[in-house]
């Protein structure tokens, strides 16, 4: 609230310097939905003023009955409309009018003027998540307009959300917090960039909202103990929920369907030992001579004892690296 008087005035008389609202809205929030303190001011306002005649939310406000006037005013035009103890509510276009509350600033700081009581009204607010519609149409666009984006395939594509799934995991592992965000950014383009090449398939289209409501579906069903009558109060037990709707959903034939074999090896080993573990197969793992099935019996050991394989074998090649960058520095 900014409020530049010197002197109390009586509303409506000519001494009363009036007041001005800034009405702000999302564009991710349906035009028309505005708060009730919104409509309050619109409904009693003196005048109503919005710089852009296109913006969504007038033909909602004109349907209300409230007239809105297409002006862009000056702060000086502005100040003198609010005059008498007058109400103006000014419907911020998408900038924010920077240009008026500018020179309302102005106006207070040169002390020349009577000013009116400033308030910033938020009509609608961005709930958590609003942003992740920016992306969609942001990705929108893209597609349509971009000529290397327009001819991507899902198997064109496949490469990326392999390597950014990879540099996710280093800025992981590395600690920077600031890598961690642009590089979740990165996978979180993946998946929103399929989904906009899957809204074209011919024959099973599917786009980004499917996705989300699979995955929302998936999540709420195998937590029963969040979403239903079940009860866990371990992570062990949540596991048990987990492994127990989830072998009832894909009904498999065998402990290794859905395990992908273009994994990395160690990965791939660790990941069925765990699957052999969790099923209490007496699969005992295959002799053979050989670098591949040492490699093999370490995975599955690692795995029995908690340890992520390619994890470790990772932390100890950063290891190897900087003793490698060591030895170079002490060459010069």
């Amino acid at each position: 609230m900014v409020n530049a008087t010197t002197a109390d005035a009586t509303p409506g008389t000519a001494a009363d310097p009036g007041r001005v609202v800034l009405l702000t809205t999302s564009h991710r929030v349906a035009p028309g939905l505005l708060s009730w303190p919104a409509w309050q001011a619109l409904r009693t306002a003196d005048r109503v003023l919005c710089a852009d005649g296109t913006h969504p939310q007038l033909p909602y406000l004109r349907e209300a009955g409230i007239r809105v006037d297409e002006t862009a005013p000056t702060a000086e035009e502005l100040v003198a409309a609010c005059a008498g103890g007058h109400t103006v509510v000014v419907v911020a276009t998408g900038e924010g009018d920077p240009a008026l509350t500018d020179g309302l600033a102005r106006l207070a700081g040169s002390g020349r003027l009577r000013m009116p009581d400033l308030e910033l009204l938020p009509a609608s607010y961005d709930l958590p998540g609003a942003r992740l519609l920016d992306l969609v149409q942001v990705m929108d666009r893209i597609r349509v307009e971009c000529p290397w984006s327009s001819q991507r395939t899902h198997k064109g594509l496949a490469k990326y959300a392999i390597e950014e799934a990879y540099e996710l995991v280093e800025a992981i592992e590395d600690g920077d917090r600031d890598e961690l965000r642009e590089e979740l950014g990165d996978v979180l383009l993946q998946v929103v960039f399929h989904a906009r090449i899957a809204e074209e398939d011919p024959d099973a289209p599917f786009s980004v909202d499917d996705v989300a409501g699979t995955i929302v579906t998936k999540l709420i069903h195998r937590h029963p103990h969040v979403f239903g009558d079940e009860t866990a109060s371990t992570p062990e037990e949540v596991r048990e929920h987990w492994l127990r709707t989830k072998a009832a959903e894909k009904q498999r034939t065998s402990v290794t369907e859905g395990v992908p074999l273009g994994q990395p090896g160690l990965a791939l080993a660790a990941k069925l030992a765990s699957r052999v573990r969790t099923a209490g197969l007496p699969v005992p793992l295959p002799s053979g001579e050989g670098i591949g099935y040492e490699l093999l019996a370490l995975a599955a050991r690692a795995e029995a004892e908690g340890t992520d394989p390619e994890a470790a074998l990772r932390a100890a090649a950063r290891a190897y690296r900087d003793a490698i960058r060591q030895t170079e520095g002490a060459g010069d």
